[in-house]
């Protein structure tokens, strides 16, 4: 028997029926409340609302769960590899060695950009950040591919996918290139992709990047962690866009515009500039930590505390570990990275903390683990947007083949003045 629920609204009661998820989640189907009572729903910021239903992350925020198409992230992390998992995200299941092959084999062939993007590069001043590069760019490559243009169709889909998962890191290190005056570094095919997207970062016209396996697999790592996070603002942002049948390049592009702000993808960045600001005051942490815990201090620790994990967030368990790896094979002397260590044990002993749950989070430590590799303060949120990319691509995917999508329209509760004549220039004051 499907379960209901019961809204009484002066004196008349509805019926809404209850939908249950695959993992128990419940919740009150309110499609038709409008047209039965007059009524809608207020939910600002859409804490409470589910936009959609969807087949492709589960999370539970009170135990600390992140599941990837059922698949455990402490199992992804540990086993599978950034491509591995952009795979089993964008089509459900886990590759065989002969399709994993061929999704690779498509990556390698979609590496390079059209030649005439270059003259698009050098359009931009030096001083452009490389998340306006990186939409605008997104946004130009289609134009590059007429099928882009057509919309979603299954036909085309495997390639436009691999393209646009491909050329995001091209774009990105192109755009890193440009911004400090580098001569461009194109891919290499024998390279896996991570590694890749380093050779193109780092090496020089005659002299390559050496690439090493602790820094790989750090970087991979956060692309992994990075690859999909529910309907948080840049995935909804792409299905807002997507559900109104606009291509798949325009839609990413703008999740890149989403991500770059400071409240979503900026907070890795926000991590080392107040790590920054505590090593510019003087201070090794034990001050700005005593600051912290004062609220009239205006002084509030990055990194620290998520809005939907009431937990420890899993990803910032399995990225710690790999911190503390890559610090040790590095062996940097960094005061960051010292004043870091600092604050993240205090959050992990001081009652203070704990007693908030305020533990680090994943922008904590993949801050930390991009500056040990190198990669710009300006370029962490384009780190997240490669990483994001196979969710994005995932939750437009699901749009399309959805068979009663429709258009995102919501409804609001207007606030402003009533009903009132034109005041001729004239009359006004």
């Amino acid at each position: 028997m499907n379960k209901t629920a019961t809204l009484t609204i002066e004196d008349k009661t509805y019926t809404l029926p209850v939908v249950e998820g695959s993992e128990g989640e419940k919740a009150l189907d309110i499609s038709t409340l409008r047209q039965q009572s007059g009524y809608i729903t207020l939910d600002d910021g859409y804490g409470n609302t589910g936009s959609c239903k969807s087949k492709i992350t589960f999370i539970d925020g009170e135990k600390g769960i992140l599941r990837y198409r059922g698949i455990p992230i402490e199992e992804l992390a540990e086993k599978s590899s950034f491509i591995e998992t952009a795979y089993l995200i964008i089509y459900g299941e886990l590759p065989n060695r002969k399709q994993l092959q061929r999704f690779s084999d498509l990556l390698t062939k979609c590496e390079n950009l059209h030649e005439d993007m270059k003259y698009h590069f050098e359009g931009f001043p030096s001083t452009g950040h490389p998340m306006a590069i990186l939409s605008s760019m997104i946004n130009a490559t289609s134009c590059f591919y007429p099928e882009v243009m057509k919309g979603y169709d299954p036909a085309t889909f495997d390639l436009m996918a691999a393209r646009l998962i491909s050329q995001v890191r091209t774009i990105a290190a192109f755009a890193y290139r440009k911004a400090h005056g580098l001569p461009i570094i194109y891919p290499k095919p024998s390279y896996k992709y991570t590694a890749n997207f380093l050779h193109m970062m780092f090496s020089e016209p005659y002299q390559d990047y050496e690439l090493q396996p602790e820094v790989v697999w750090a970087l991979d790592l956060i692309f992994l962690l990075h690859a999909d996070h529910e309907q948080n603002c840049s995935t909804a942002t792409v299905r807002f866009v997507a559900s109104s049948r606009a291509n798949l390049f325009a839609s990413a592009a703008a999740g890149v515009c989403a991500l770059w702000g400071p409240l979503h993808g900026g907070a890795n960045q926000a991590v080392i500039e107040m790590l920054q600001q505590i090593h510019d005051s003087g201070d090794d942490g034990r001050k700005f930590i005593e600051m912290a815990k004062d609220k009239s201090s205006g002084k509030r620790l990055m990194g620290f505390g998520h809005r939907v994990y009431k937990n420890y967030d899993p990803r910032a368990k399995i990225i710690k570990a790999r911190c503390d790896q890559l610090l040790k094979a590095l062996k940097l002397n960094d005061p960051l990275l010292d004043i870091a260590k600092r604050l993240e044990e205090a959050a992990l002993s001081d009652p203070y903390f704990i007693e908030r749950k305020l533990y680090p989070n994943v922008d904590f430590y993949s801050g930390i683990i991009m500056r040990a590799i190198g990669i710009p303060i300006e370029m962490f949120t384009v780190i997240f947007a490669i990483g994001r990319m196979p969710g994005w691509i995932a939750n437009y995917k699901e749009i399309m083949e959805s068979g009663d999508s429709r258009i995102y329209r919501p409804r609001q509760i207007y606030v402003g003045p009533t009903v009132r004549p034109y005041m001729p220039l004239k009359n006004r004051p």
